[in-house]
């Protein structure tokens, strides 16, 4: 709320940018001796709309442009001199070029507003919002970008509820742009089709990983470009207060107790990062921890926990969360994605993946 303010008063400003130098450049011309010139006012008042104003409203302020200059030489009786003529062949030259820009940037916007859409087209169909509630728990998932604009990178998330339990999927592809994207959407489908099929997490972590191998090779070095992808799996079983976790080199989870509480399930047994199986294999191990009725799940990437602020001091989401009890998963990752803009200075680095679940 404090940005809206400045931004609201400097998006008014440029907007009244035209007219403002349209009348002092009047004044100035009609006030001032008649080798002064107020040309370069009249000039860039046309030039100046262009991006800011429709076709309609720059063709009008290039004529509302032109005409004042009539107007004031009329008025200093220099209608037909040499010099005013000048003037006006400039600034009427300008309006029209005026109207081409204006043109030029009204198709860029389409065309940037087209790129929007087809991101936020390939984000639904990536990674689409899951359901408030999927196998009775309840469900909040969030992407915040760190570029503008920028819908979709290398983090994933996934819920699916299975004859298991409720599967969960978090995990960072390192690398970016298509590469990137092609890869989350390999781990995704391999994640759908294998929280349904296999009987253990275990089981489920060993087909990303072929999935990953398979697909880099049928791409001619996929996974070879973006390297690795950390991840996180967890099983919620129905009718059990437990979760299962299962890390792949990915950032701890928390577990958010409903009295504000904070425990961070760390790895007992490190593991590699999917994609790193040439570098070393043994079996995956899903660890088991007791989660009660209003407890809550946090799941996140590398983007929250290695967010920094002006001193380049890491986030510890653990410590900021401790003490804190929220109404629903969805109010719990609103605060912290906020917490995260004013602890940065709207000046993340990385995307940011987050995915909390609840007990009732």
């Amino acid at each position: 709320m404090d940005q809206e303010g400045p931004i609201s008063y400097a998006r008014t400003f440029a907007r009244m940018l035209p007219v403002l130098l349209l009348v002092v450049g009047a004044f100035y011309d009609y006030f001032t001796p008649s080798e002064f010139t107020a040309a370069p006012l009249f000039t860039a008042t046309p030039l100046v709309a262009a991006p800011l104003y429709s076709r309609r409203g720059t063709v009008l302020m290039g004529l509302a442009t032109v005409a004042v200059v009539l107007v004031v030489h009329a008025r200093l009786g220099i209608l037909t001199h040499i010099d005013a003529i000048t003037e006006l062949v400039t600034v009427v030259t300008v309006a029209v070029l005026a109207v081409l820009i204006n043109l030029l940037v009204r198709r860029g916007r389409e065309e940037l507003a087209s790129q929007r859409e087809i991101a936020e087209a390939a984000q639904r169909a990536v990674l689409p919002q899951p359901a408030e509630r999927i196998g009775g728990f309840g469900i909040a998932a969030r992407y915040e970008a760190a570029q503008a604009d920028a819908f979709i990178g290398g983090d994933l998330y996934a819920v699916q509820d299975t004859p298991h339990g409720v599967r969960l999927v978090v995990g960072d592809v390192r690398g970016k742009g298509m590469g990137a994207v092609a890869a989350v959407a390999v781990v995704i489908g391999a994640f759908r089709e294998a929280a349904e099929q296999e009987a253990t997490l275990e089981a489920v972590a060993q087909r990303l990983e072929r999935a990953l191998a398979r697909e880099g090779t049928r791409r001619e070095g996929l996974d070879v470009i973006e390297g690795f992808t950390t991840a996180v799996l967890a099983e919620l079983p129905h009718g059990d207060g437990t979760v299962r976790i299962l890390n792949r080199g990915h950032p701890p989870p928390l577990l958010l107790g409903a009295d504000g509480s904070v425990r961070t399930l760390h790895a007992r047994v490190p593991a590699l990062p999917l994609g790193m199986g040439e570098l070393g294999a043994w079996p995956d191990r899903a660890e088991e921890c007791g989660f009660a009725s209003g407890a809550t799940l946090l799941l996140y990437t590398d983007g929250l926990s290695e967010a920094r602020d002006a001193r380049g001091r890491f986030f510890d989401p653990a410590v900021w969360l401790g003490g804190r009890v929220f109404g629903a998963p969805a109010q719990l990752l609103a605060a912290l994605a906020e917490e995260v803009r004013r602890y940065t200075g709207d000046g993340t680095k990385d995307d940011m993946a987050l995915l909390a679940v609840r007990r009732p």
